[in-house]
């Protein structure tokens, strides 16, 4: 079974940049994406041209046109479907679906977690949604379950490459880091890192602007946490990064996780 997610920045955007088929030839059994950014139809015509088309989609789109937004797609039956959490249920920044994978069912969800604005009313907003969703992963945590997507946060100065200029700002602040301090502890594994070990990055992001790809001067924020029951059967893992700038179809990379 191999499980993607990928910050889109835009589902229409990402289908004329290429997006589509890249993601298309990576042959996942589940594809959760964030920044979807498109109202129910728009989302079905983004992908009517795609391999796509006759995937089961499990789709929350924000109440702001043009803002956030989450799905969940598979090949495979998703049985049931649940979007937003309390507090949060209008904003499109999280869904989850019970899917019959192969090997059994798997709960998998897509968080688009709020960028933040240190000592302003942002960040507060983010550490409301960072509760909201930490009390439903307890929930979830018995299960053979995935949270993926955009955390906007970088666990540790191994994750931003940049960490120094970045202290004291939104996405590498304690406060921030000591979520998913509190997440691992509880028994969630960050595929990535178990995978990568004690390395810079690899990262998910890069600015758009300047040299920030081609130096490689990003952040890894894009995760995907395994609950004990499906991170012992994880096995490789993969950051899609771009050959070449121009061969970018979002500003972040995808990851992908294979499981036995």
């Amino acid at each position: 079974m191999r499980i993607i997610t990928a910050n889109v920045n835009g589902i229409r955007a990402t289908a004329r940049r290429g997006g589509l088929t890249w993601l298309a030839e990576q042959e996942a059994d589940v594809l959760a994406l964030q920044e979807v950014r498109a109202g129910e139809d728009q989302l079905r015509a983004a992908l009517a041209d795609s391999k796509f088309a006759d995937w089961q989609v499990a789709h929350a789109p924000s109440a702001a046109a043009g803002r956030a937004g989450v799905a969940v797609l598979s090949p495979h039956e998703i049985t049931a479907v649940r979007a937003g959490l309390p507090g949060f249920e209008e904003q499109g920044r999280w869904v989850e679906a019970d899917i019959e994978a192969p090997g059994g069912m798997v709960t998998v969800a897509s968080a688009y977690v709020h960028t933040g604005e240190a000592q302003t009313p942002k960040q507060t907003e983010k550490f409301a949604f960072l509760d909201a969703m930490g009390q439903r992963m307890a929930a979830l945590a018995g299960d053979a379950a995935a949270v993926t997507g955009d955390f906007n946060i970088c666990h540790t100065a191994r994750d931003l490459k940049n960490w120094k200029g970045n202290r004291g700002k939104a996405g590498f602040l304690p406060e921030e880091q000591a979520y998913l301090d509190r997440w691992l502890a509880a028994g969630w594994v960050d595929v990535t890192r178990a995978r990568a070990g004690d390395v810079d990055g690899p990262y998910t992001w890069w600015s758009w602007r300047g040299k920030a790809f081609d130096n490689d001067a990003g952040w890894r924020i894009d995760y995907v946490l395994e609950s004990p029951a499906l991170a012992v059967r994880s096995g490789a893992v993969a950051v899609g990064r771009a050959a070449s700038y121009d061969l970018r179809w979002s500003d972040h990379a995808a990851v992908i996780v294979d499981h036995d």
